[in-house]
């Protein structure tokens, strides 16, 4: 942690969670470059963008050799279960982010129920299946409402919140047999539907060593009031008020320590992120599952948060160095607002203009997640979310005035936003 040379940074990933991970990078005093690949209009607009993909590992490799980078950042979940970091560590390119043995967590949703049941972390009861006949019989002693999970990637899109036994029987029929979500859906988990609040905790682990963001929330549901279909996240805010301090060491002993002490136990050595969403039920904390890198739109909240350089943690992380001891957060609030295309998640279009302010209010600012950058400067959308508006301020109401005004001044055909995110928070 003491080195203070500078070198130059790859952001692996073309969303909003890597652009605010750019813009995170360019103001490290370490940062000598920062270039990302692939990147996105708003990335091209202040770092160099390569147009490598995420899962072209040799070519990102290659990339690094050939720019002499000193540390890589891995955004998505796919190029880190295909083993970039391994990679990259070959090379000896310090690389943030878990090795492909580590990326199971998130890759196999059947591993890391596994590894919670092994390791005594508490979560929903479940059980997995590769045949349709045994998880019919199961659904039939565990009736809806009930949650179907495809065990693979799926781009958060791969849970059915079955109300019905109908709707169950139909979900796992459409993943085993349908390829609903194509060799992600093969295996699945079905476990019980569990009741409370929802929360995230991000961690940046180095093997033994642990520090904690700030407690956050996401609003995964497409409409107003949690209703419609699961997204990839419409919205986020944090600090949130149900993760009092109390509860922030109960999950540190409860969840975070005995999953270090698992990685251990199974000879995973774990480096990188370790994000866990939580539902906070009447009976306690249980764990939903667990990422294995930075939660978008979370990121987008949580580094505007962190009053602390965050490029020397990573850097320590990605060599397995120790971590310091806390890090230290700004006062108040923050909160990201989702800006998707009409359709999201559905079918959506692509290519629209979009109108982005001259200037934006200080504390606000624009992360752009699914946008192109034409060579005259224009911007167009490319993908479901949009952009990421974010605000800071001292309370979580302000911060929501602050963003929702940079919303309403920002123009694409189709523009869809949820206007109540944050609104447990604010309700409380």
């Amino acid at each position: 942690m003491a080195d203070t040379s500078k070198f130059s940074i790859l952001v692996v990933g073309s969303g909003g969670r890597e652009h605010a991970l750019v813009q995170m990078c360019l103001k490290s005093p370490l940062a000598e470059r920062v270039i990302a690949t692939p990147g996105n209009g708003g990335m091209a607009s202040e770092v160099d963008c390569y147009n490598v993909d995420v899962e072209d590992i040799e070519g990102i490799v290659q990339l690094a050799q050939d720019h002499h980078i000193g540390l890589v950042i891995v955004g998505p979940e796919v190029p880190l279960s295909l083993g970039l970091v391994d990679a990259l560590q070959a090379v000896g390119i310090p690389a943030y982010g878990p090795n492909a043995q580590g990326a199971q967590l998130e890759s196999s949703k059947v591993f890391c129920k596994d590894f919670f049941a092994r390791h005594n972390i508490p979560t929903a009861e479940y059980g997995s299946f590769t045949e349709v006949a045994p998880a019919l019989e199961y659904l039939d002693t565990h009736p809806a409402p009930i949650v179907i999970k495809a065990s693979g990637l799926a781009a958060g899109k791969g849970v059915i919140m079955a109300e019905t036994q109908a709707e169950a029987i139909a979900a796992v029929k459409d993943m085993l047999e349908g390829n609903a979500f194509g060799t992600s859906g093969h295996e699945i988990v079905i476990e019980e539907t569990l009741y409370g609040e929802e929360a995230s905790i991000h961690a940046i682990v180095s093997g033994d060593d642990f520090v904690c963001l700030p407690p956050s929330q996401d609003h995964k549901r497409a409409g107003e009031g949690d209703t419609g279909l699961n997204t990839g996240g419409m919205g986020a805010y944090t600090p949130t008020s149900r993760v009092t301090a109390e509860m922030q060491a109960q999950i540190e002993a409860q969840v975070l320590r005995p999953t270090l002490d698992g990685f251990k136990a199974d000879g995973i050595h774990f480096c990188g992120t370790l994000y866990a969403g939580l539902m906070l039920t009447p009976k306690g904390v249980r764990v939903l599952e667990y990422n294995v890198r930075f939660g978008d739109p979370e990121t987008q909240v949580l580094l505007p948060m962190v009053a602390d350089d965050l490029v020397p943690v990573l850097l320590a992380s990605a060599k397995g160095e120790a971590l310091p001891a806390k890090l230290n957060f700004h006062p108040g609030a923050a909160i990201v607002i989702v800006l998707a295309a009409g359709g999201y998640p559905d079918t959506y279009p692509k290519g629209d203009t979009i109108t982005l302010p001259t200037t934006t209010p200080e504390r606000s600012a624009i992360v752009h997640a699914g946008t192109t950058r034409a060579e005259d400067g224009t911007i167009t959308t490319n993908g479901g979310r949009v952009l990421g508006i974010s605000g800071q301020a001292p309370s979580l109401q302000a911060a929501a005035d602050l963003a929702y005004s940079v919303c309403d001044q920002v123009h694409f055909d189709g523009k869809y936003l949820r206007r109540d995110i944050g609104h447990q928070e604010l309700n409380r």
